[in-house]
């Protein structure tokens, strides 16, 4: 039974964006979301990337230098969760996602994705490990992923995780970072484009780290089986959508061209070799058009750069006039962007939510609201997002 959902999983995210409207560009700063206010949940965090909520509504938070906290009834416990994987916390890199196995009520089972290495060689990991909230602690924490190519410099490993209905995971690699930075002899950028390996790309997973046997490349040679698109800068957002079943990402741009694609298995995002984006500081153009035949083109992207982060369909009760859409972190912006999709998936407009800070990740509670943690060196905080 699993194995006919999953084939039909992979046939649903296989279709239905080719005719859907060329991008929406976003150039202007949106106008507000009306009627909301933010009230501070938690505070204290350093760094934080990702959250969690368990089953009895407390939350599992990363924080890239290396803990695992754990905050109930807006506390913050001053004890980080032992066992955790050691991990290069420099740059962009640390303890990034945090996730729980769809059955995580039964079998106390997350999975992590972390940076591992040294400043000359890093690359993304992914773990599983038991939580034991007795002992305030990770035990039975196994590596079960990593990405096949080590990199220099500490920037671009991507790393959201997402479950999907099949049981099968969604791992997000990063294109491994800006020019000058080289791998192999060529900017590691374009990496993206070769399927020989993991960088730069969105990574289906079973469980246990191997590549389901549908992935869309599996028995191809020369093409690593884990790859589920490729193409992908560095997308630091990732979300599934119960309504339109689809999965969406937002990406990372250069300079400019950031954007919001909705995901297809088996499609190449473009990067590099085509983008809205230009080179950081000297403005000059980093590819030779902005959509070509054979590669998707973003839904939404984003002229004015909002380095976007945590993303979520918001499903919940207590905005009704929410439900369906996308909520997007922006890191640059800080804020949060509400984007607006009709029932077929298309941008219909967007919004923002202003909260002054950083905004790293953005989930629905199970209570309905929004949550926002913020990327502050020291004071981050989570937020709720509440009715004003």
């Amino acid at each position: 039974m699993r194995a006919i959902r999953a084939a039909l999983l992979c046939a649903a995210l296989s279709s239905g964006t080719a005719a859907l409207a060329q991008p929406v560009i976003s150039e202007a700063p949106p106008p507000d979301v009306a009627g909301v206010r933010l009230a501070t949940v938690a505070e204290g965090l350093e760094r934080p990337w990702g959250l969690a909520f368990l089953p009895d509504g407390s939350m599992l938070v990363t924080e890239r230098p290396g803990r695992l906290r754990l905050v109930r009834d807006g506390a913050l416990d001053p004890r980080p969760v032992a066992g955790v994987p050691a991990v290069h916390a420099m740059g962009q890199g640390g303890l990034l996602d945090v996730a729980l196995h769809p059955d995580f009520a039964r079998n106390r089972t997350l999975f992590l994705s972390y940076a591992h290495g040294t400043q000359e060689a890093n690359r993304t990991r992914l773990a599983r490990a038991v939580l034991d909230t007795e002992a305030h602690a990770l035990r039975d924490l196994r590596v079960i992923f990593e990405v096949d190519r080590a990199k220099p410099n500490n920037a671009h490993f991507g790393s959201r995780i997402l479950f999907l209905p099949d049981g099968t995971l969604l791992l997000t690699v990063g294109d491994g970072g800006n020019p000058p930075n080289m791998l192999d002899g060529r900017l590691i950028r374009e990496n993206a484009q070769d399927r020989a390996n993991h960088i730069g790309k969105i990574l289906r997973l079973t469980e246990d780290g191997a590549a389901p046997a549908d992935n869309p490349f599996v028995g191809q040679a020369g093409i690593r089986p884990e790859i589920f698109t490729w193409g992908n800068r560095n997308n630091q957002g990732l979300a599934w959508d119960p309504i339109r079943r689809a999965v969406w990402a937002n990406e990372h741009g250069s300079q400019a061209g950031d954007e919001l694609n909705r995901i297809e298995a088996g499609r190449n995002y473009g990067w590099p070799a085509v983008t809205h984006s230009v080179e950081y500081r000297s403005g000059n153009q980093i590819a030779p058009a902005r959509s070509a035949p054979g590669m998707a083109d973003p839904a939404l992207v984003w002229m004015t750069t909002t380095a976007p982060s945590g993303l979520v369909v918001y499903t919940g009760d207590r905005f009704p006039a929410w439900r369906g859409d996308l909520f997007s972190g922006s890191l640059r912006a800080q804020d949060v962007r509400r984007i607006r999709l009709d029932a077929a998936g298309r941008v219909v407009g967007e919004e923002a939510i202003r909260v002054g800070r950083r905004i790293r990740d953005v989930r629905q509670g199970p209570d309905g609201f929004l949550y926002l943690l913020t990327d502050d060196p020291q004071g981050a905080r989570i937020l709720r997002v509440e009715p004003g």
